[in-house]
């Protein structure tokens, strides 16, 4: 009977030398630190988990950290998602290893939501981060407006040799042209001082250059600059860009209006001379906007082929336009004529005193100005010795 009982009493536990039982019922067990471990039963029936106590390794998916929280991890069999709890006791979910997501709580118990960093582009398997079309577009982009700097560089470029171009052309036709009336002066003029200076034209070697010499013009003491050949061409167009020796050139040659007679015997013969940003030909007539440089210089000089100096006094200076009354050349009457002598006075833009009356010849020098194509600056003079 004893040993029956004592049969039994192995087979529902045992005592450990602590003094602590342990209990073996149907796989069943108390390890030492004296938490169950439950076991399958040896018949194979029962629950198909595993489940024990103690510091070794755990074969369940259930785990409790070192404070008491649970902590959920990705089982074994490779399950996606994986559930843990800091060592705050906060919730921290984590998406598995496809990465696309990040959720996490934080200290202050708020979702914090991480998205992967875009993909990088794979050699050869044809996948491109999302943000491959944005880069093309900018490549694109980048590539057009590279094209357009390049198109206004050139037309810049183009732009400047043809104004280079220009420059030096009309830079070499200034130079050309005083080139030729410098030689012109050193031929055909002469100043004879036994008698005191006297200025000769040798009209014989002008003529011999161009049959179309009818005077020559001067002034002194200024602006000595102009000092030129005059011709009268068929019309008011052919000395325009041609010189003296009929070269083609923008400071062309001063010449009579057509319809004047070459001896200066008309009531108003009219010159032309070009306003040449270089201060040739009849730039410098502008000076005599200046009063003061009027009386300093009130005469220029005309010499003829005949022997003739003719001398006149500036009486009117002023701008006009070039259709104004300046430009008639034929008076049927005398009262006609004086009041376009009275005209030329009342234009004027100051009072030099000299009286003009219908005795008299006068000389009308002409040409453009700085400021409108329409507008012409005028200087006149009335003979008062031959």
């Amino acid at each position: 009977m004893e040993e029956i009982k004592n049969k039994g009493s192995r087979s529902a536990g045992s005592r450990r030398p602590d003094g602590k039982s342990i209990s073996r019922q149907s796989g069943t067990e108390r390890a030492s630190d004296g938490k169950s471990i439950r076991s399958r039963s040896s018949d194979g029936t029962g629950g198909r988990s595993v489940r024990r106590s103690g510091s070794a390794g755990r074969e369940s998916a259930g785990q409790r950290d070192a404070d008491g929280g649970k902590i959920r991890s990705r089982r074994p069999d490779g399950g996606k998602n994986a559930s843990q709890r800091s060592t705050d006791g906060k919730s921290i979910s984590q998406r598995g290893a496809d990465g696309k997501s990040i959720s996490q709580r934080g200290a202050d118990g708020k979702s914090i939501h991480h998205r992967r960093p875009p993909r990088e582009e794979e050699g050869g398997g044809g996948e491109t981060r999302p943000g491959g079309r944005r880069g093309g577009r900018r490549r694109k982009k980048k590539q057009k407006n590279s094209l357009l700097t390049n198109i206004i560089l050139v037309v810049a470029v183009a732009v400047f040799c043809v104004s280079a171009f220009q420059l030096f052309r009309i830079g070499k036709g200034y130079y050309d042209g005083r080139s030729e009336y410098e030689k012109i002066r050193e031929l055909a003029i002469s100043e004879d001082t036994k008698d005191g200076p006297r200025f000769q034209v040798n009209f014989d070697e002008l003529r011999a250059l161009n049959p179309d010499t009818i005077a020559w013009l001067r002034f002194d003491p200024e602006p000595k600059v102009i000092n030129y050949p005059v011709v009268q061409g068929k019309d008011n167009d052919e000395y325009l860009h041609k010189t003296f020796s009929a070269n083609e050139n923008t400071l062309g040659t001063i010449f009579l209006n057509v319809d004047n007679n070459a001896n200066f015997l008309d009531e108003n013969s009219i010159l032309y001379g070009h306003y040449m940003n270089d201060g040739s030909m009849f730039r410098h007539l502008e000076d005599y906007k200046d009063k003061a440089f009027w009386e300093a210089n009130p005469y220029f000089y005309i010499y003829t082929p005949d022997g003739q100096e003719l001398v006149y006094h500036i009486y009117s200076v002023g701008e006009v336009l070039d259709t104004s009354d300046t430009y008639l050349t034929d008076f049927p009457t005398n009262d006609d004529y004086q009041k376009f002598l009275n005209m030329t006075k009342e234009v004027a833009m100051y009072d030099t005193g000299i009286e003009v009356t219908t005795g008299d010849t006068i000389v009308t020098l002409s040409t453009c100005t700085s400021a409108n194509n329409d507008h012409r600056f005028v200087v006149r003079g009335v003979k008062v010795r031959e």
